[in-house]
Protein backbone atom coordinates (compact mmCIF):
# COMPACT_ATOMS: atom_id res chain seq x y z
CA UNK A 1 0.00 0.00 0.00
CA UNK A 2 1.55 3.01 -1.40
CA UNK A 3 1.94 6.46 1.42
CA UNK A 4 1.56 3.43 4.57
CA UNK A 5 3.61 4.32 7.15
CA UNK A 6 4.88 1.04 8.12
CA UNK A 7 7.87 -0.52 9.51
CA UNK A 8 9.43 -3.11 7.68
CA UNK A 9 10.23 -1.03 4.23
CA UNK A 10 12.67 0.64 6.28
CA UNK A 11 15.54 -1.91 5.68
CA UNK A 12 14.82 -2.65 2.67
CA UNK A 13 15.22 1.45 1.35
CA UNK A 14 18.22 1.57 3.38
CA UNK A 15 19.36 -1.45 1.41
CA UNK A 16 18.79 -0.18 -1.95
CA UNK A 17 20.83 2.96 -0.83
CA UNK A 18 23.70 2.05 1.00
CA UNK A 19 23.96 -2.34 0.93
CA UNK A 20 27.51 -2.44 2.46
CA UNK A 21 26.97 -0.14 4.80
CA UNK A 22 26.82 -2.28 8.68
CA UNK A 23 22.84 -2.14 9.82
CA UNK A 24 23.63 -4.17 13.38
CA UNK A 25 26.48 -4.66 15.05
CA UNK A 26 25.86 -7.41 18.01
CA UNK A 27 27.80 -10.53 19.71
CA UNK A 28 26.92 -12.31 16.62
CA UNK A 29 29.12 -10.19 14.00
CA UNK A 30 28.34 -7.33 12.10
CA UNK A 31 25.66 -7.54 9.35
CA UNK A 32 25.07 -4.92 6.38
CA UNK A 33 21.93 -3.54 5.57
CA UNK A 34 22.03 -6.08 2.12
CA UNK A 35 22.61 -9.28 3.91
CA UNK A 36 19.72 -8.14 7.16
CA UNK A 37 17.25 -7.96 4.22
CA UNK A 38 18.42 -11.22 2.68
CA UNK A 39 18.95 -13.29 6.12
CA UNK A 40 15.12 -11.33 7.10
CA UNK A 41 13.46 -12.73 3.84
CA UNK A 42 14.61 -16.53 4.49
CA UNK A 43 13.62 -16.15 8.00
CA UNK A 44 10.08 -14.91 6.83
CA UNK A 45 10.27 -17.28 4.35
CA UNK A 46 10.95 -20.54 7.02
CA UNK A 47 8.21 -19.10 9.18
CA UNK A 48 5.79 -19.06 6.10
CA UNK A 49 6.71 -22.83 5.33
CA UNK A 50 5.68 -23.81 9.01
CA UNK A 51 2.37 -22.56 8.90
CA UNK A 52 2.82 -18.97 10.44
CA UNK A 53 0.09 -16.54 8.15
CA UNK A 54 -0.44 -12.99 8.16
CA UNK A 55 -2.04 -11.74 11.86
CA UNK A 56 -0.16 -14.56 13.83
CA UNK A 57 1.94 -13.68 16.81
CA UNK A 58 5.16 -15.15 17.11
CA UNK A 59 7.18 -15.34 20.05
CA UNK A 60 11.19 -14.13 19.97
CA UNK A 61 12.68 -15.88 22.60
CA UNK A 62 16.15 -14.92 21.72
CA UNK A 63 19.20 -13.19 23.22
CA UNK A 64 19.14 -10.03 21.97
CA UNK A 65 21.40 -10.57 18.78
CA UNK A 66 21.94 -9.92 14.89
CA UNK A 67 19.34 -12.97 15.07
CA UNK A 68 17.17 -11.17 16.77
CA UNK A 69 16.91 -8.19 15.14
CA UNK A 70 16.26 -9.96 11.62
CA UNK A 71 13.65 -12.02 13.27
CA UNK A 72 11.51 -9.18 14.21
CA UNK A 73 11.74 -8.11 10.62
CA UNK A 74 10.85 -11.34 9.12
CA UNK A 75 7.78 -11.42 11.21
CA UNK A 76 7.24 -7.81 9.40
CA UNK A 77 7.94 -8.82 6.18
CA UNK A 78 5.20 -11.71 6.61
CA UNK A 79 2.45 -9.93 8.52
CA UNK A 80 2.90 -11.82 11.80
CA UNK A 81 3.19 -10.38 15.58
CA UNK A 82 6.24 -10.35 16.91
CA UNK A 83 6.33 -11.10 20.61
CA UNK A 84 9.60 -10.39 22.55
CA UNK A 85 10.34 -12.59 25.48
CA UNK A 86 12.89 -11.42 28.10
CA UNK A 87 15.43 -13.76 27.45
CA UNK A 88 16.54 -13.80 31.26
CA UNK A 89 13.24 -13.89 32.53
CA UNK A 90 12.16 -17.38 34.47
CA UNK A 91 10.99 -19.70 32.31
CA UNK A 92 7.32 -19.89 33.77
CA UNK A 93 7.17 -16.17 32.99
CA UNK A 94 8.37 -16.33 29.38
CA UNK A 95 5.99 -19.35 28.80
CA UNK A 96 2.84 -17.10 30.21
CA UNK A 97 3.46 -14.54 27.72
CA UNK A 98 3.95 -16.78 25.25
CA UNK A 99 0.20 -18.63 26.23
CA UNK A 100 -1.36 -14.94 27.05
CA UNK A 101 -0.32 -13.90 23.27
CA UNK A 102 -1.68 -17.62 21.27
CA UNK A 103 1.69 -17.41 19.92
CA UNK A 104 1.86 -20.41 16.81
CA UNK A 105 5.64 -20.52 16.94
CA UNK A 106 8.20 -19.44 19.22
CA UNK A 107 11.28 -18.69 17.47
CA UNK A 108 14.49 -19.88 20.03
CA UNK A 109 17.85 -21.38 20.38
CA UNK A 110 19.15 -24.36 21.55
CA UNK A 111 19.18 -23.26 24.79
CA UNK A 112 15.81 -22.57 25.46
CA UNK A 113 13.65 -25.33 22.77
CA UNK A 114 12.82 -27.61 25.43
CA UNK A 115 11.61 -25.01 27.90
CA UNK A 116 8.46 -23.38 25.17
CA UNK A 117 5.22 -24.63 26.19
CA UNK A 118 4.67 -23.97 22.21
CA UNK A 119 5.34 -25.18 18.70
CA UNK A 120 8.96 -24.08 18.41
CA UNK A 121 11.15 -23.19 15.38
CA UNK A 122 14.78 -23.71 16.23
CA UNK A 123 17.36 -20.77 14.83
CA UNK A 124 21.31 -21.53 15.23
CA UNK A 125 22.68 -19.00 17.47
CA UNK A 126 26.02 -17.08 16.58
CA UNK A 127 27.59 -15.41 13.26
CA UNK A 128 28.21 -18.70 11.39
CA UNK A 129 24.62 -19.64 12.11
CA UNK A 130 22.93 -16.94 10.74
CA UNK A 131 25.79 -16.78 7.87
CA UNK A 132 25.08 -20.37 7.02
CA UNK A 133 21.37 -19.49 7.26
CA UNK A 134 21.41 -17.00 4.60
CA UNK A 135 23.21 -18.22 1.98
CA UNK A 136 21.56 -21.34 2.20
CA UNK A 137 18.22 -20.35 2.49
CA UNK A 138 14.79 -19.21 -0.03
CA UNK A 139 13.63 -16.07 0.15
CA UNK A 140 10.50 -15.00 0.55
CA UNK A 141 8.80 -13.51 -2.82
CA UNK A 142 6.96 -10.96 -1.50
CA UNK A 143 6.05 -9.31 1.34
CA UNK A 144 2.95 -8.45 3.04
CA UNK A 145 1.15 -5.16 2.73
CA UNK A 146 -0.48 -4.27 6.00
CA UNK A 147 -2.87 -1.25 6.75
CA UNK A 148 -0.15 1.06 8.52
CA UNK A 149 -3.37 0.21 11.55
CA UNK A 150 -2.71 -2.77 11.72
CA UNK A 151 -0.82 -4.79 14.88
CA UNK A 152 3.24 -5.26 14.32
CA UNK A 153 4.49 -6.18 17.61
CA UNK A 154 3.55 -6.57 21.75
CA UNK A 155 5.26 -5.49 24.39
CA UNK A 156 4.63 -7.03 27.88
CA UNK A 157 4.49 -4.86 30.94
CA UNK A 158 4.16 -5.99 34.31
CA UNK A 159 0.77 -5.51 35.06
CA UNK A 160 -1.16 -4.28 38.35
CA UNK A 161 -2.65 -7.66 39.02
CA UNK A 162 1.01 -9.26 38.72
CA UNK A 163 0.39 -10.51 35.83
CA UNK A 164 2.24 -9.46 31.92
CA UNK A 165 -0.41 -7.71 30.19
CA UNK A 166 0.76 -7.09 26.17
CA UNK A 167 0.71 -3.46 25.08
CA UNK A 168 -0.22 -3.31 20.78
CA UNK A 169 1.55 -1.75 18.81
CA UNK A 170 0.59 -0.76 15.02
CA UNK A 171 2.85 0.38 12.95
CA UNK A 172 1.43 3.97 12.66
CA UNK A 173 2.19 3.71 16.42
CA UNK A 174 5.82 3.19 15.96
CA UNK A 175 6.19 5.17 12.90
CA UNK A 176 4.86 8.17 14.22
CA UNK A 177 7.42 8.24 17.45
CA UNK A 178 10.17 7.24 14.98
CA UNK A 179 9.48 9.75 12.29
CA UNK A 180 9.69 12.88 14.80
CA UNK A 181 12.26 11.27 16.25
CA UNK A 182 14.67 11.37 13.00
CA UNK A 183 13.50 14.72 12.55
CA UNK A 184 13.91 16.29 15.73
CA UNK A 185 17.10 14.55 16.54
CA UNK A 186 18.34 15.15 13.03
CA UNK A 187 19.89 11.53 12.89
CA UNK A 188 22.03 10.67 10.05
CA UNK A 189 23.27 7.94 8.13
CA UNK A 190 27.03 8.51 9.67
CA UNK A 191 25.22 7.88 13.44
CA UNK A 192 25.97 5.15 15.67
CA UNK A 193 23.38 4.42 17.50
CA UNK A 194 23.10 2.57 20.85
CA UNK A 195 21.05 -0.47 22.12
CA UNK A 196 21.11 0.01 25.84
CA UNK A 197 17.89 -1.87 26.14
CA UNK A 198 16.32 -4.99 26.00
CA UNK A 199 14.05 -5.88 22.76
CA UNK A 200 10.75 -5.76 25.13
CA UNK A 201 11.27 -2.95 26.18
CA UNK A 202 9.78 0.23 24.48
CA UNK A 203 12.92 2.60 24.56
CA UNK A 204 14.53 -0.54 22.26
CA UNK A 205 11.92 0.97 19.61
CA UNK A 206 13.96 4.23 18.08
CA UNK A 207 17.19 2.51 18.56
CA UNK A 208 16.44 0.20 16.08
CA UNK A 209 13.60 1.74 13.72
CA UNK A 210 15.36 5.38 14.24
CA UNK A 211 18.77 3.43 13.09
CA UNK A 212 17.50 2.08 9.81
CA UNK A 213 15.28 4.74 8.75
CA UNK A 214 18.81 6.94 7.83
CA UNK A 215 20.63 3.52 7.13
CA UNK A 216 23.02 4.17 10.41
CA UNK A 217 24.55 1.41 12.56
CA UNK A 218 23.37 0.20 15.56
CA UNK A 219 25.01 -1.36 18.05
CA UNK A 220 23.73 -4.11 20.44
CA UNK A 221 24.34 -4.35 23.90
CA UNK A 222 24.58 -7.42 25.85
CA UNK A 223 21.99 -8.01 28.61
CA UNK A 224 24.83 -8.97 31.20
CA UNK A 225 27.01 -5.47 29.53
CA UNK A 226 24.11 -3.02 29.97
CA UNK A 227 23.83 -3.80 34.01
CA UNK A 228 27.74 -3.14 34.36
CA UNK A 229 28.57 0.70 34.46
CA UNK A 230 31.87 -0.24 33.04
CA UNK A 231 31.66 -2.31 30.33
CA UNK A 232 28.95 0.53 29.54
CA UNK A 233 31.41 3.06 29.04
CA UNK A 234 33.87 1.07 27.41
CA UNK A 235 31.15 0.30 24.87
CA UNK A 236 30.45 3.91 24.30
CA UNK A 237 34.30 4.56 23.71
CA UNK A 238 34.60 1.51 21.65
CA UNK A 239 31.93 1.90 19.54
CA UNK A 240 31.68 5.25 18.98
CA UNK A 241 28.17 5.71 19.80
CA UNK A 242 26.88 9.07 18.13
CA UNK A 243 23.05 8.57 19.42
CA UNK A 244 22.64 7.23 23.23
CA UNK A 245 19.38 6.77 24.76
CA UNK A 246 18.55 5.30 28.18
CA UNK A 247 17.03 5.94 31.55
CA UNK A 248 18.67 8.68 33.55
CA UNK A 249 20.09 6.01 35.91
CA UNK A 250 22.58 4.49 33.35
CA UNK A 251 24.25 7.64 32.59
CA UNK A 252 24.23 8.29 36.43
CA UNK A 253 25.91 4.79 37.22
CA UNK A 254 28.32 5.26 34.45
CA UNK A 255 29.40 8.55 35.60
CA UNK A 256 29.86 7.27 39.63
CA UNK A 257 30.77 3.28 39.15
CA UNK A 258 32.12 3.28 35.32
CA UNK A 259 34.57 6.48 35.24
CA UNK A 260 32.77 8.29 32.05
CA UNK A 261 34.68 11.13 33.56
CA UNK A 262 37.66 10.17 34.64
CA UNK A 263 40.76 10.72 32.01
CA UNK A 264 40.06 7.93 28.85
CA UNK A 265 41.08 4.37 28.75
CA UNK A 266 42.72 2.98 25.41
CA UNK A 267 39.67 3.93 23.35
CA UNK A 268 39.39 7.15 22.07
CA UNK A 269 37.18 10.10 23.39
CA UNK A 270 33.86 9.79 23.33
CA UNK A 271 31.80 12.68 21.30
CA UNK A 272 28.40 12.42 21.91
CA UNK A 273 26.00 13.62 19.46
CA UNK A 274 22.46 13.28 21.17
CA UNK A 275 21.61 11.78 24.91
CA UNK A 276 18.12 10.82 25.26
CA UNK A 277 16.84 9.57 28.31
CA UNK A 278 13.44 8.36 29.43
CA UNK A 279 11.49 6.26 31.58
CA UNK A 280 12.45 8.32 35.05
CA UNK A 281 12.97 12.01 36.65
CA UNK A 282 16.91 12.79 35.75
CA UNK A 283 18.17 14.52 38.75
CA UNK A 284 19.59 18.16 38.07
CA UNK A 285 23.11 17.98 39.41
CA UNK A 286 23.76 15.00 37.36
CA UNK A 287 22.31 16.16 34.43
CA UNK A 288 24.29 19.20 34.68
CA UNK A 289 27.05 17.82 35.48
CA UNK A 290 26.28 15.64 31.93
CA UNK A 291 25.34 18.87 29.85
CA UNK A 292 28.69 20.99 31.53
CA UNK A 293 30.80 17.89 29.95
CA UNK A 294 29.65 17.59 26.70
CA UNK A 295 28.66 20.94 25.91
CA UNK A 296 28.06 20.18 21.97
CA UNK A 297 25.67 17.66 22.61
CA UNK A 298 21.64 17.70 22.40
CA UNK A 299 19.93 16.30 25.15
CA UNK A 300 16.09 15.57 25.05
CA UNK A 301 14.04 14.46 28.18
CA UNK A 302 11.61 11.63 26.34
CA UNK A 303 8.17 10.96 28.20
CA UNK A 304 5.88 8.73 27.44
CA UNK A 305 4.51 5.39 28.63
CA UNK A 306 4.49 2.05 26.35
CA UNK A 307 0.94 2.30 25.77
CA UNK A 308 1.63 6.23 24.01
CA UNK A 309 5.27 5.42 22.81
CA UNK A 310 6.97 9.10 23.33
CA UNK A 311 3.62 11.18 23.74
CA UNK A 312 5.93 14.56 24.51
CA UNK A 313 9.65 15.60 24.69
CA UNK A 314 11.86 18.33 25.98
CA UNK A 315 15.24 19.59 24.50
CA UNK A 316 17.61 20.68 27.74
CA UNK A 317 19.47 23.85 26.15
CA UNK A 318 20.82 25.46 29.52
CA UNK A 319 20.51 24.38 33.06
CA UNK A 320 20.66 27.21 35.27
CA UNK A 321 23.09 27.24 37.94
CA UNK A 322 20.66 27.70 40.82
CA UNK A 323 18.04 25.28 39.38
CA UNK A 324 16.91 22.60 42.02
CA UNK A 325 14.12 20.64 40.48
CA UNK A 326 14.32 18.54 37.55
CA UNK A 327 13.53 19.76 33.96
CA UNK A 328 9.89 19.69 32.32
CA UNK A 329 8.91 16.56 30.29
CA UNK A 330 8.24 19.47 27.66
CA UNK A 331 5.19 19.49 25.05
CA UNK A 332 3.44 17.16 22.86
CA UNK A 333 5.65 15.64 20.20
CA UNK A 334 4.88 13.06 17.40
CA UNK A 335 2.06 14.14 16.10
CA UNK A 336 0.06 13.92 19.54
CA UNK A 337 -2.54 16.43 21.72
CA UNK A 338 -1.86 15.89 25.11
CA UNK A 339 -3.44 18.07 27.87
CA UNK A 340 -3.88 17.88 32.12
CA UNK A 341 -7.66 16.98 33.36
CA UNK A 342 -8.17 17.96 37.15
CA UNK A 343 -10.18 15.87 39.53
CA UNK A 344 -13.02 17.58 38.72
CA UNK A 345 -12.77 16.32 34.65
CA UNK A 346 -11.88 19.33 33.38
CA UNK A 347 -8.39 20.77 30.91
CA UNK A 348 -6.12 21.90 33.61
CA UNK A 349 -5.17 25.87 33.29
CA UNK A 350 -2.09 27.17 33.84
CA UNK A 351 -0.07 26.63 37.22
CA UNK A 352 -2.82 23.48 38.13
CA UNK A 353 -2.11 19.98 38.14
CA UNK A 354 -3.52 16.64 37.29
CA UNK A 355 -3.87 13.49 34.96
CA UNK A 356 -2.09 13.47 31.49
CA UNK A 357 -3.99 12.72 28.96
CA UNK A 358 -2.81 10.91 25.31
CA UNK A 359 -4.64 11.70 21.68
CA UNK A 360 -3.42 10.79 18.66
CA UNK A 361 -1.03 8.39 15.98
CA UNK A 362 1.09 7.11 19.50
CA UNK A 363 -1.79 5.55 21.19
CA UNK A 364 -1.91 1.60 21.72
CA UNK A 365 -4.08 -0.19 20.26
CA UNK A 366 -5.10 -1.99 23.39
CA UNK A 367 -4.11 -4.80 25.81
CA UNK A 368 -3.57 -7.96 24.13
CA UNK A 369 -7.22 -10.30 24.96
CA UNK A 370 -9.33 -7.15 25.89
CA UNK A 371 -11.22 -4.74 24.42
CA UNK A 372 -10.02 -2.12 21.58
CA UNK A 373 -8.65 0.75 22.90
CA UNK A 374 -11.12 3.75 22.14
CA UNK A 375 -10.25 7.14 22.98
CA UNK A 376 -7.40 9.06 24.78
CA UNK A 377 -5.12 7.27 27.12
CA UNK A 378 -5.35 7.99 30.81
CA UNK A 379 -1.30 8.03 31.40
CA UNK A 380 -2.10 7.79 35.26
CA UNK A 381 0.59 10.49 35.90
CA UNK A 382 0.00 13.57 37.62
CA UNK A 383 1.59 16.68 36.06
CA UNK A 384 1.73 20.57 36.24
CA UNK A 385 0.94 23.04 33.63
CA UNK A 386 3.36 25.55 33.95
CA UNK A 387 2.66 29.10 32.46
CA UNK A 388 4.48 28.79 29.53
CA UNK A 389 2.80 25.56 28.12
CA UNK A 390 5.19 23.18 29.49
CA UNK A 391 4.60 20.13 31.74
CA UNK A 392 6.19 19.12 34.53
CA UNK A 393 5.98 15.39 35.88
CA UNK A 394 4.95 15.09 39.34
CA UNK A 395 4.61 11.61 40.21
CA UNK A 396 2.39 8.34 39.50
CA UNK A 397 -1.21 8.66 40.19
CA UNK A 398 -0.47 5.38 41.91
CA UNK A 399 2.16 6.32 44.03
CA UNK A 400 -0.32 8.84 45.10
CA UNK A 401 -1.53 7.16 48.75
CA UNK A 402 -3.42 7.89 51.65
CA UNK A 403 -1.54 8.32 54.71
CA UNK A 404 -3.47 9.09 58.17
CA UNK A 405 -6.70 10.15 56.15
CA UNK A 406 -4.15 12.64 53.53
CA UNK A 407 -3.60 11.84 49.93
CA UNK A 408 0.65 12.03 49.21
CA UNK A 409 2.09 12.02 46.23
CA UNK A 410 5.10 10.03 47.20
CA UNK A 411 7.25 11.71 44.29
CA UNK A 412 6.61 15.06 45.54
CA UNK A 413 8.19 13.80 48.82
CA UNK A 414 11.27 12.71 47.12
CA UNK A 415 11.74 15.70 44.86
CA UNK A 416 12.24 17.41 48.09
CA UNK A 417 14.78 14.68 49.75
CA UNK A 418 16.73 14.70 46.75
CA UNK A 419 17.71 18.29 46.54
CA UNK A 420 19.78 17.31 49.43
CA UNK A 421 23.17 17.30 49.35
CA UNK A 422 24.32 13.90 51.15
CA UNK A 423 21.77 12.10 49.18
CA UNK A 424 22.08 10.38 46.13
CA UNK A 425 19.04 9.10 45.51
CA UNK A 426 16.10 8.44 47.28
CA UNK A 427 12.59 6.07 47.18
CA UNK A 428 10.03 6.72 49.43
CA UNK A 429 7.63 3.78 50.43
CA UNK A 430 4.42 3.43 52.63
CA UNK A 431 4.73 0.46 55.57
CA UNK A 432 1.85 -0.12 57.15
CA UNK A 433 -2.01 0.04 57.26
CA UNK A 434 -4.30 2.60 58.99
CA UNK A 435 -2.95 4.73 61.52
CA UNK A 436 0.12 2.36 61.54
CA UNK A 437 1.14 3.76 57.90
CA UNK A 438 4.66 4.84 58.00
CA UNK A 439 6.36 7.25 55.06
CA UNK A 440 9.47 5.46 54.65
CA UNK A 441 12.56 6.92 52.98
CA UNK A 442 15.37 4.57 51.50
CA UNK A 443 18.30 6.53 50.97
CA UNK A 444 21.62 6.05 48.78
CA UNK A 445 24.24 8.28 50.75
CA UNK A 446 26.32 10.71 48.92
CA UNK A 447 30.01 10.34 50.85
CA UNK A 448 30.58 9.28 54.01
CA UNK A 449 28.20 10.32 56.08
CA UNK A 450 24.61 9.69 55.99
CA UNK A 451 22.33 12.19 56.92
CA UNK A 452 19.79 11.87 60.37
CA UNK A 453 16.25 11.29 60.33
CA UNK A 454 15.75 15.21 61.83
CA UNK A 455 17.60 16.71 58.98
CA UNK A 456 15.32 14.84 56.61
CA UNK A 457 12.00 15.80 58.66
CA UNK A 458 13.22 19.62 58.45
CA UNK A 459 13.87 19.00 54.56
CA UNK A 460 10.24 18.01 53.79
CA UNK A 461 9.33 20.10 56.71
CA UNK A 462 10.65 22.92 54.87
CA UNK A 463 8.62 22.38 51.56
CA UNK A 464 5.87 19.96 51.99
CA UNK A 465 2.84 19.94 54.64
CA UNK A 466 3.03 17.83 57.79
CA UNK A 467 1.28 14.92 56.66
CA UNK A 468 4.00 14.88 54.05
CA UNK A 469 7.25 14.63 56.62
CA UNK A 470 8.48 10.85 56.75
CA UNK A 471 8.48 8.86 59.54
CA UNK A 472 11.63 6.98 59.01
CA UNK A 473 14.93 6.87 57.13
CA UNK A 474 16.95 3.44 55.68
CA UNK A 475 20.07 3.86 54.47
CA UNK A 476 21.19 1.49 51.75
CA UNK A 477 24.55 0.71 49.56
CA UNK A 478 22.08 0.77 46.18
CA UNK A 479 18.44 1.05 45.71
CA UNK A 480 16.77 -2.19 44.06
CA UNK A 481 16.29 -1.79 40.20
CA UNK A 482 14.30 -3.81 37.85
CA UNK A 483 15.85 -4.93 35.06
CA UNK A 484 15.05 -2.07 33.24
CA UNK A 485 16.86 0.37 35.49
CA UNK A 486 14.03 1.71 37.47
CA UNK A 487 13.68 1.54 41.25
CA UNK A 488 11.54 -1.40 42.22
CA UNK A 489 8.96 0.10 44.56
CA UNK A 490 7.83 -3.61 45.50
CA UNK A 491 10.95 -4.64 46.65
CA UNK A 492 11.13 -1.61 48.71
CA UNK A 493 7.91 -2.36 50.59
CA UNK A 494 9.21 -5.11 52.48
CA UNK A 495 11.53 -3.56 55.47
CA UNK A 496 15.10 -4.58 54.89
CA UNK A 497 16.05 -7.10 56.88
Amino acid sequence: MSGQRLLHPLVRASAARTPERVAVRGWDGDITYAELDALADVLGQRLRLIGVEAGDRVGLWLDKSVLAVAAMQACLRIGAVYVPVDPLSPTPRANTIVRDAGARVVVTDEHRVAKAEAPTMLVATGEEGWRTLMRAGERLAEHHSPAETELAYILYTSGSTGTPKGVCISHLNARAFVDWGVEALELRAEDRFSSHAPFHFDLSVLDLYGAFAVGACVCLLTESAASSPRRLVDYARREQISVWYSVPSALILMVQSGGLFEGESEAPEWEPRVFCFAGESFPIAHLRALRERWTRARFFNLYGPTETNVCTAYEVVDIAPDRTHPVPIGRACSGDEVWVQTDSGERAGPGERGELYVSGPTVMLGYWGRDPHVGPYPTGDIVRLEEDGELYFIGRRDHMVKVRGHRVELGEIEAALGLQDSIRDVAVVVRGEGLAAKLVAVVEVEGERAPSLLALKRACAERLPHYMIIDRVEVVDALPRTRNGKIDRRALATPQV
